[in-house]
């Protein structure tokens, strides 16, 4: 074995080349949206295809921002995430601190009935909870878009639970025996030690809030109340000719999830890495 100890330092390339491959891979559709939004019509369906236009039809951006009411949609969107967001947080850590810090019983049993519910399909719910909202007389609002977000998302809820349980149980008995209460001990002992998780929840309910289109096709029905979501299918159908266009809108609702994962990457690993399965 000493004979091949000069090969340890590369012994990892393997890993590598094959993981830059696959990263390679998934980066291609984006690559090819990003080239088609800077090209005419006839550029993006030559063949043999090409990765760099000319020349550059940087006007593809401007005519598809003013096409919509683009900043009018992106504000509707923002509305809708920041308030998915507050209620996925604030739900999930409150429901998982209680199935993963506190002590009561049939705690497990209802823990299990959460897994479960993991696995009912979003279209079986989907009439009845339509039908609550339209009898509140919330059709054409964001609230069901937002409301649904603050009774907790089982995959959130199991998530943070996860990584409460990781926590050490002096920590929280330290609090108790000085007097902390529960909602003390989850908001200054619980909370600050889950950063990395929370932000992981951050990150997937904007991603989800941000790429849905099916809820706000449902109950928006006022186009000033539109998302980007809706606004880019309503560009698709009015403009089916325009590619390039359609690209360009295309990436620019897309950047703002890549910037935000990239912004977040290092706290969204240590997120992902650091939930464990302890149960």
């Amino acid at each position: 074995m000493e004979r091949f100890a000069f090969l340890r330092p590369f012994r990892h390339v393997p890993a590598y080349v094959l993981l830059s491959i696959l990263a390679g891979c998934f980066a291609v559709p984006f690559i090819w949206m990003l080239s088609s939004s800077l090209k005419d019509t006839g550029q993006i369906f030559q063949f043999p295809p090409t990765i760099f236009p000319n020349p550059v039809i940087w006007d593809n951006y401007q005519k598809a921002v003013n096409f919509i009411p683009f900043l009018r949609y992106l504000g509707n969107t923002l509305i809708i995430c920041t308030g998915a967001i507050i209620g996925n947080v604030l739900s999930a850590s409150l429901v998982a601190y209680s199935l993963g810090v506190l002590r009561w019983n049939g705690r497990d049993h209802l823990f299990k009935i959460l897994i479960a519910s993991m696995l009912l399909p979003p279209q079986v719910t989907m009439v009845p909870v339509f039908v609550i909202f339209r009898s509140l007389g919330m059709i054409d609002t964001y609230w069901p878009l937002i409301l649904p977000s603050f009774f907790g998302a089982p995959f959130f809820i199991f998530l943070l639970r996860q990584f409460f349980l990781g926590i050490p149980q002096e920590l929280t008995e330290a609090a108790r025996i000085d007097g902390c209460s529960e909602f003390g001990i989850y908001w200054r002992v619980v909370v600050p030690l889950s950063v990395p998780a929370l932000a992981t929840v951050v990150l997937f309910s904007f991603i989800w809030t941000w790429t849905d289109f099916l809820t706000p096709l449902i109950y928006l029905q006022d186009q000033n109340k539109f998302t980007l979501s809706l606004g880019l299918q309503q560009f698709q159908e009015s403009n089916r000719a325009e590619w390039g266009m359609l690209m360009a809108a295309a990436t620019l609702i897309t950047l703002p999830i890549i910037a935000l994962f990239f912004a977040a990457q290092k706290t969204f690993i240590e997120g992902i890495v650091t939930t464990g399965l302890k149960g």
